[in-house]
This record gives C-alpha cells, structure tokens and sequence, in this order.
C-alpha cells in the first residue's frame, strides 16, 4: 500500500515546525524559500527573484506570527512599510538557518494530489488590508 492508497496527511506542516523550533532553540536565524508562482501565497512582489523568495522568519523580525497545517502568515516590514505576508505550505520549499544553511528542503510533488480548501485561504485574503498611511499633524504659528 502506498502513502496515497492511506490517505496520509503531508509531512510538511508537521516537519516545518520542527525544523523551525530547533533553528529558534539554537539562537539562529529561520529563513524560509517560498514559490512565490502558487496560488494563494502573498508576499511583496518587488522582491521575487526567479519566481521564489526568501523570508526572514525570526521572532524578533515579524509580528503576529502563525504556523499552522494550512500556512505560515504573519507581518514584516519591507523597506519600512508593513506588509501582511501568507505563505501556504503547499509553497514552502524549504527552511534552514541563515547561518549554516542547515534546514530542510521538501518534495515539491508532496501536494500535487492534495486539494487546498479554497474558502479558507479565501478568508485568509479577505483579512489583509491595504496599507494605510498615517495621520500627519502639524504646527501652525
């Protein structure tokens, strides 16, 4: 019997946050390389390079951070201005520290018979707003 006749959930949610806690327990930075081409995922297009990206996830670099089965999503800033970034894990591609390049990187074909509930992400999209400026006041003599 093979993986697909069980109907196994994938390893990928469960292996990231692995890897990810070992890398934040080891006092090294977490990176993560993300297909920017699938559907769903959100990130700063400027900065895509050969239809991938590479994210610095460390706790001290991104705010209301989350890892779940379905995707990583939290907030960073990108050239000063906040953005609100969600990566489903079907596009995680891998994740190693900065400093060693130790990580891992996965099977890119884990996910192709795997359906992504398409009202959650929708959901997900729904909740991220444009960035707004801030009120600027001034002093008048």
């Amino acid at each position: 019997m093979s993986d697909k006749d069980l109907n196994l959930t994938p390893t990928r949610p469960y292996l990231s946050r692995a890897i990810y806690d070992w890398i934040c327990d080891n006092n090294l930075t977490p990176y993560i390389l993300v297909d920017a081409t699938q559907k769903y995922t959100i990130v700063p297009e400027q900065f895509i390079q050969d239809g991938q990206i590479v994210l610095n996830i460390a706790p001290h670099a991104v705010h209301a951070f989350s890892m779940d089965k379905e995707a990583i999503s939290f907030s960073a800033r990108f050239g000063g201005v906040s953005r609100d970034i969600y990566v489903p894990l079907k596009s995680l591609l891998g994740i190693y520290a900065r400093e060693n390049g130790q990580g891992l990187f996965f099977d890119a074909s884990e996910y192709e018979d795997i359906n992504i509930e398409e009202s959650h992400v929708e959901s997900k999209e729904e909740q991220v707003e444009p960035v707004k400026k801030k009120p600027q006041l001034r002093l008048l003599d």
